[in-house]
């Protein structure tokens, strides 16, 4: 056989394969292909922006309900927590992260098809209104995973910012498991947009679950939310610290930045 028809046969396999590859991956996402598309084009963005290292693999479920508590310093945070979560399991399931963002970015033209594949919940920022949380615990109820900045805004300083009840509300109604994740370093900037072209090194700690169990069977007045909270809180904290990252999780280990 001629070798450049050969090398011909060869791409044009290789090529088919790849199609193939993909079309099956797109064919078994639960979640329909906008989101496989969705989740493949965040891969390589936040990979390529942000060189992104976590401590280890995402503990978070490949099923079931899950309540995802992260701090919140940049508008491109929940893309940085949605990285990688698919290799948490065997079966690398890829699961939107229903997270409750501000209504007024949910109802933009441009990011309101985004938001809604993403199945985001618009809130309103004083925090007064708790339909986005009664829309939040319905879907954890239904086996979903919700996304959760209890610091409520983008907080610029050091630590943490207090957090509203809400939160802790919204666990012991849910009665699931809570991931802690804390993201470093992630891009800051004079405006929303500025922080998605900003080049950072982020890196992402994932806790241990928290098992609130102890306090379901309490009644959930205002001491032991706040309680439940200072605790939900305490425990995002003992994240922010400089921890070595994980060959595991498929990246070079080393000490983060």
């Amino acid at each position: 056989m001629n070798p450049e028809v050969f090398a011909k046969i060869t791409l044009v396999s290789y090529a088919l394969l790849a199609v193939i590859v993909i079309g099956y991956q797109v064919w078994r996402c639960r979640f329909g292909p906008t989101v496989w598309w969705l989740y493949a084009a965040n891969r390589l963005y936040v990979a390529f922006f942000f060189h992104w290292r976590a401590n280890r693999h995402c503990p978070f479920p490949e099923s079931g309900p899950a309540l995802v508590l992260a701090n919140h310093r940049s508008p491109v945070d929940p893309l940085l927590i949605w990285m990688n979560h698919h290799l948490s399991g065997d079966n690398n399931n890829i699961r939107p992260i229903s997270f409750l963002m501000a209504k007024e970015y949910y109802e933009m033209p441009s990011l309101k098809w985004l938001c809604r594949a993403m199945q985001s919940i618009p809130t309103e920022r004083d925090g007064q209104d708790m339909a986005p949380a009664r829309e939040a615990l319905r879907r954890l109820k239904n086996g979903q995973l919700v996304g959760l900045f209890p610091e409520g805004r983008i907080n610029l300083g050091e630590g943490l910012l207090e957090a509203n009840s809400g939160v802790a509300w919204l666990a012991l109604r849910a009665q699931v498991l809570v991931f802690p994740v804390f993201v470093h370093n992630a891009p800051q900037g004079s405006n929303m947009v500025q922080p998605f072209y900003t080049r950072s090194r982020v890196r992402v700690t994932y806790g241990d679950p928290i098992d609130l169990s102890r306090y379901r069977d309490k009644r959930k007045t205002h001491e032991l939310l706040h309680e439940v909270t200072e605790y939900l809180m305490s425990r995002l904290s003992e994240l922010n610290t400089r921890l070595p990252i994980d060959d595991s999780a498929g990246h070079p280990t080393k000490e983060a930045d």
